[in-house]
């Protein structure tokens, strides 16, 4: 008796945990990693670039100052972004500190949220994933991500932008709507970078969102000059031209081209040979964009501008890189697509796998100043990764390419056979039906059902 009860007892079902619960421990789990490797890995950087900002709305609203005569107490860093941006800051003059740093990290927040769900959104739907588990996992991993872990730390704007320029192109420019263009230009007139993206839609012929674009980027900028005259005139003719403002090029958290060359021929910069550089990086990304656009491949498109924007800037830091996310996610795209070749699939996997790993990783940091034999490699790693990302991002077969050539142009629609491919099987049936009687009615071939029994009937129902 006694054995049959232990027996009983083993045997015994236990209980699952329902799907929800899962999901939520799931989820809870990466978050916990999450938080262990970025109380170990993450910079705490004190929210540094919001204290400018903070100490130059003050300086210049609250006690009468010049806005680009300002510099945070013993840095020689001050106020960089053109008046309209500015304008948009003057509200900071009048909260604390801590209501600062709470608006701008929920905004952050916020923003890489939508811009996530833009991007992955489409595929989350494929792969028949739960949104907000996928999600959950999604901005955990964007936690760790580091150019967006130190916008956050920094209080930098650079999600906002991005955010800005990511829904204006999918949403708007794509779509053909007529506010096309409003986000990028937004975004010109707050940071000159984003104007790359009004180039972007010129070379793919989007005139009028390259129109509207442009005339948001002047309209905000007379705005701001019309509102703060001085300080305009002060940026247009003296303070953007001065990149003493800004920091040495060399530094090993520019990650452009510049900081490639500084750091490669130190201390001569060997302009020319940077500005033949950008030369081929323009070219080669005029080639791949207008091929992403002729095969109607959107994401591709944006992917590729914002790598080429952190490459041409004459300063790229780490924290800027946050444009690099839209790439990072195309390959994430293709290593779940599930209609590609195994072999293909398994090699961008590894491509993303890599990719994301590298810039969670501050590999560049670990070469400050070591700029010879490994450490060449490693203080360059970034541009280096945005330099093969900018030849090698995969981009998708046009449309009419046939099935099996790649994913659809939307991941989230099946690649399969067009309805016109497919055969009519009820008019299939209907004919073969229609021969059956038309052989039974002249005597040539009679039923064996017997007398009695019903015709047979179609196949598929008409």
């Amino acid at each position: 008796m006694a054995e049959r009860g232990r027996v009983a007892e083993s045997t015994a079902v236990r209980p699952k945990l329902r799907p929800g619960v899962k999901k939520t421990l799931i989820v809870v789990g990466v978050w916990a990693v999450v938080w262990a490797f970025l109380s170990v890995a993450a910079a705490h950087n004190g929210f540094f670039d919001l204290k400018v900002y903070f100490g130059a709305m003050d300086y210049w609203v609250n006690r009468g100052g010049d806005i680009y005569d300002y510099l945070t107490p013993g840095t020689p860093y001050g106020f960089t972004y053109p008046p309209f941006a500015a304008a948009l800051m003057t509200p900071m003059s009048l909260v604390s500190w801590n209501v600062a740093i709470f608006i701008s990290v929920t905004m952050n927040v916020l923003a890489m949220l939508a811009i996530l769900t833009w991007l992955l959104k489409p595929i989350f739907k494929r792969q028949g994933w739960s949104f907000w588990f996928a999600m959950g996992i999604a901005m955990a991993l964007a936690a760790a991500f580091e150019p967006i872990r130190e916008t956050v730390n920094f209080g930098q704007v650079n999600i906002l932008l991005l955010f800005l320029v990511v829904g204006d192109v999918l949403l708007l420019v794509r779509g053909g709507h007529r506010l096309g263009g409003i986000g990028i230009g937004l975004a010109t007139a707050i940071k000159l970078t984003p104007g790359v993206f009004i180039v972007y839609l010129l070379i793919t012929r989007r005139w009028r969102a390259a129109a509207v674009s442009a005339a948001t980027a002047t309209a905000a900028t007379w705005a701001a000059a019309t509102f703060a005259p001085d300080a305009s005139r002060v940026f247009w003719t003296d303070a953007m031209w001065n990149t003493d403002r800004v920091g040495s090029p060399t530094f090993v958290s520019n990650q452009a081209l510049t900081g490639l060359v500084g750091r490669l021929f130190n201390p001569d910069p060997m302009k020319p040979l940077w500005l033949l550089l950008v030369l081929i990086t323009l070219a080669v990304w005029y080639w791949r964009t207008r091929r992403a656009i002729r095969n109607k491949d959107e994401v591709a498109g944006l992917a590729l501008t914002g790598i080429v924007g952190c490459m041409v800037s004459p300063i790229t830091w780490i924290h800027h890189l946050v444009w690099v996310v839209p790439s990072i996610v195309v390959l994430f795209d293709y290593a779940t697509d599930r209609s590609l070749d195994p072999r293909r699939r398994r090699n961008l996997a590894i491509a993303f796998g890599f990719s994301f790993a590298l810039l969670c990783s501050r590999t560049p940091w670990a070469f400050h100043a070591k700029f010879d034999g490994l450490g060449l490699i490693g203080s360059n790693a970034y541009i280096l990764l945005m330099i093969g990302l900018l030849f090698a991002l995969p981009i998708r077969e046009p449309a009419d390419a046939g099935a099996g050539q790649g994913p659809s142009s939307d991941p989230g629609r099946s690649t399969g056979p067009a309805v016109e491919d497919v055969p009519d099987l009820v008019e299939l049936d209907r004919k073969v039906t229609a021969a059956f009687d038309a052989k039974n009615v002249d005597g040539t071939v009679r039923s064996e059902a017997g007398p009695g029994v019903e015709p047979s009937r179609p196949l598929v129902g008409a």
